[in-house]
């Protein structure tokens, strides 16, 4: 198949097309906002439905019921985006609908700026509204990556009937890159049993996230929790390089992992022996592969767009056996592969950390 030249943005949309997406509710923010334009377009065109809402809040709200009734559901944002729709994620996830959600990541708090950042790491996977939950979370970082897990946001989500989060930020989603669009054979899946499509020839049933019986709550949250331990056996995702003979080992994610990996390839050129592990999922988190890294390593350094995030689970996951240091940048800004590698060598020939936040 022929490569074509696609912006992320453009690629998140024009994929979740090709993998069956038929409700489309958003609100304009920068960085994303060619998704909801290109949808615009493309959407109805195809015998989909493309809605602008009038904030966020309402277009959420609209997934979560469409997603009811059986359609395959997106919604995309930015950072301060998501903060609005966090109540309606949260009743999405008890629920158990489908949906994929997509966050272009911007720096913050607050209004920020429209630059890349990785701050809203906390938010996605540690469930940013109340309550016990969890989305499943990709973090790519090439329009190829965007293409490829966007089609399977859409098939997982359906699979464990369950948000998924595609987490990129301003970087991935501007950039253009050539890529090859293919389309697995997608699944069919059976929503009959659950979808609102009318009790015309079945008994009357609802979907609802308030349960107020005694030992209700627990039981379905018991429930859920078993879903997302069912995640971390089967869906954790990662990418390693010049793991092999690594003494020094890099982990990140997105956008930084990709400026990482240059700057670790002049490194390795200079004869330094650095490596690098890439979280694809961040839930679930590849714990277990940087648990057994730990016992050959006993330097890691994690390269993230925020004041430290993600170091958290990384540390938790080493649970001390390695000395686990930060270089993060929180600004918002674009970091170039000259920066992290100037902050890595100096690391690693002194062989102490520069932390950076």
């Amino acid at each position: 198949m022929d490569k074509v030249l696609m912006k992320g943005n453009e690629a998140v949309a024009e994929a979740a097309i090709r993998a069956g997406l038929n409700f489309y509710a958003g609100y304009p923010i920068t960085p994303q906002n060619e998704i909801p334009e290109y949808l615009s377009k493309r959407l109805p065109a195809v015998g989909g439905v493309f809605i602008q809402a009038e904030s966020e809040i309402a277009a959420i709200n609209m997934i979560y019921g469409a997603s009811a009734c059986g359609a395959r559901v997106m919604t995309s944002s930015s950072s301060p985006g998501l903060s609005l729709k966090q109540e309606a994620l949260s009743y999405m996830a008890s629920a158990e609908l489908p949906a994929v959600i997509v966050n272009m990541m911007r720096g913050g708090p607050g209004l920020g700026n429209i630059s890349g950042s990785q701050a809203d790491y906390f938010q996605a996977v540690k469930g940013g509204g109340h309550g016990d939950y969890r989305f499943l979370v990709y973090a790519p970082f090439s329009v190829q990556e965007l293409w490829d897990y966007t089609i399977l946001a859409f098939e997982k989500a359906d699979e464990w009937r369950n948000p998924v989060m595609i987490l990129g930020d301003g970087i991935i989603a501007q950039m253009m890159e050539p890529i090859v669009p293919q389309v697995p054979q997608l699944k069919t899946f059976d929503k009959s049993s659950w979808a609102l499509t009318g009790a015309k020839d079945r008994p009357s049933r609802f979907i609802r996230t308030l349960l107020m019986a005694e030992g209700e709550l627990e039981k379905h949250n018991w429930k859920l929790q078993e879903k997302y331990a069912k995640w971390k056996e089967k869906e954790a995702r990662y990418e390693t390089y010049f793991i092999d003979d690594a003494e020094i080992v890099i982990v990140s994610f997105g956008s930084a992992a990709r400026i990482a990996l240059s700057a670790i390839r002049k490194l390795r050129q200079e004869g330094l022996k650095v490596g690098l592990l890439r979280a694809i999922t961040l839930y679930p988190f590849p714990e277990t592969p940087l648990r057994e890294l730990a016992q050959e390593i006993d330097r890691f350094v994690v390269v993230e767009f925020n004041a430290g995030q993600m170091v958290e689970d990384v540390r938790l996951a080493v649970n001390g056996m390695a000395e686990v240091h930060l270089y993060g940048r929180p600004g918002g800004c674009i970091v170039t592969p000259e920066e992290v590698y100037e902050a890595l060598s100096k690391y690693c020939f002194a062989e102490k950390v520069i932390v950076k936040v």
